[in-house]
């Protein structure tokens, strides 16, 4: 790096400054809760009687919206912690696969993207005592523009909250990983969506093996099952899905397996799944009756618009296990059954609330918000 680069780096960090305490809620993956963190942390800092504020420097949950590609998470800061801030301004960075691709082609400068990003922050920070940053998908995402979570700590003098899931111990190479990656801003880690098989051994063996290595871990939340899934009922409303069997339909769902195989294979395939909803043709029986038989089996989502006998119907009925149909193909429809459980169940008032209250029991709030 030249003495010129040297000097540029300084003076962008030196305006930056502003008096707002700034954290940054990265991930190792999507779909952590990151999200409801966000929102949750910022709630209970404003509790405490902090003025506080949020921006997600760039979007990558998009959806459509008059005319616009905004991401839904922005919209929902906006309206739980009251913001009468610009979406041009929470968002500054619409990181969809179009702008990926002029990226790419050189047609996106990253000093101008930095400094748009830059100058929104300021102007949402001036007013507030603390902003709460959302980083975009897994936190080395927006490398192409120079971008990374890492890069906007920098840019916008943020410590960094990492929420990572975990499972088993391999998991935590991940989480050496990103700490390297953070370095210093680095302020600690939260575990979210822990399984009930991992808790023990996380606290136990993992918490103090990273606390080793001076990765301080602020909270262990359990999987709490209305934070990990979506009812029978609400996939049905977003799939827009006819349900021919509506027995069970407040059951949840968190993954999904597809019924593709014989009826042998089928049957001790859906006996070793848990919570989870059957996805295949409407026209295929003998996957239908081994779905019925297998006690994990929350619901079937029959494709291609067919009708099953009145014989599934009635075992259906009798064993309180919906059955939705849809007009979409197989694979159309486990894309979008999939998105719904990974994206939905964080994004609205209610989880937030439920995040709070994890936050509140199973985590250290004050170290995080000091």
């Amino acid at each position: 790096m030249t003495d010129t680069d040297t000097d540029t780096e300084i003076e962008s960090t030196d305006k930056t400054a502003t008096d707002a305490d700034t954290l940054l809620v990265s991930s190792l993956e999507e779909s952590t809760g990151k999200t409801a963190i966000t929102l949750a942390l910022a709630r209970l800092a404003r509790e405490g009687g902090d003025s506080v504020g949020y921006m997600k420097p760039k979007g990558t949950r998009l959806q459509s919206n008059v005319g616009k590609t905004l991401d839904e998470d922005p919209m929902l800061a906006r309206e739980l912690l009251d913001l009468e801030a610009e979406m041009h301004d929470l968002e500054p960075v619409v990181y969809s696969p179009t702008f990926i691709e002029q990226a790419i082609r050189g047609r996106e400068d990253s000093d101008e993207l930095s400094a748009r990003v830059r100058e929104a922050f300021e102007e949402l920070a001036a007013d507030h005592d603390r902003m709460f940053l959302e980083g975009g998908g897994r936190y080395d995402v927006g490398g192409i523009v120079d971008l990374t979570d890492a890069d906007l700590a920098t840019l916008l003098d943020a410590r960094v909250l990492l929420v990572a899931p975990y499972e088993v111990p391999g998991d935590v190479d991940d989480v050496l990983a990103a700490a390297e990656t953070f370095g210093d801003r680095l302020a600690g880690v939260i575990f979210n969506d822990v399984p009930d098989a991992a808790y023990d051994q996380l606290e136990t063996d993992v918490v103090p093996f990273l606390e080793g290595r001076d990765i301080p871990v602020h909270g262990v939340l359990p999987s709490e099952r209305t934070l990990s899934g979506v009812t029978v009922a609400d996939l049905a409303d977003e799939l827009g899905a006819s349900m021919l069997v509506e027995e069970g339909a407040d059951a949840y769902v968190e993954r999904f397996t597809v019924g593709a195989m014989g009826a042998d294979s089928a049957l001790r395939h859906f006996r070793r799944t848990k919570d989870a909803a059957v996805i295949t043709g409407g026209d295929r029986a003998e996957i239908h009756t081994a779905a019925l038989e297998a006690p994990g089996v929350r619901c079937l989502i029959l494709t291609g618009g067919h009708r099953p006998s009145g014989a599934i119907v009635g075992q259906a009925t009798e064993k309180d296990v919906p059955i939705l149909s849809v007009q979409t193909d197989t694979l159309t429809t486990v894309e979008r059954a999939e998105d719904v459980v990974r994206s939905g169940r964080t994004r609205d008032a209610e989880a937030v609330d439920r995040m709070e209250a994890l936050l509140a029991d199973h985590a250290a709030v004050d170290a995080i918000l000091k």
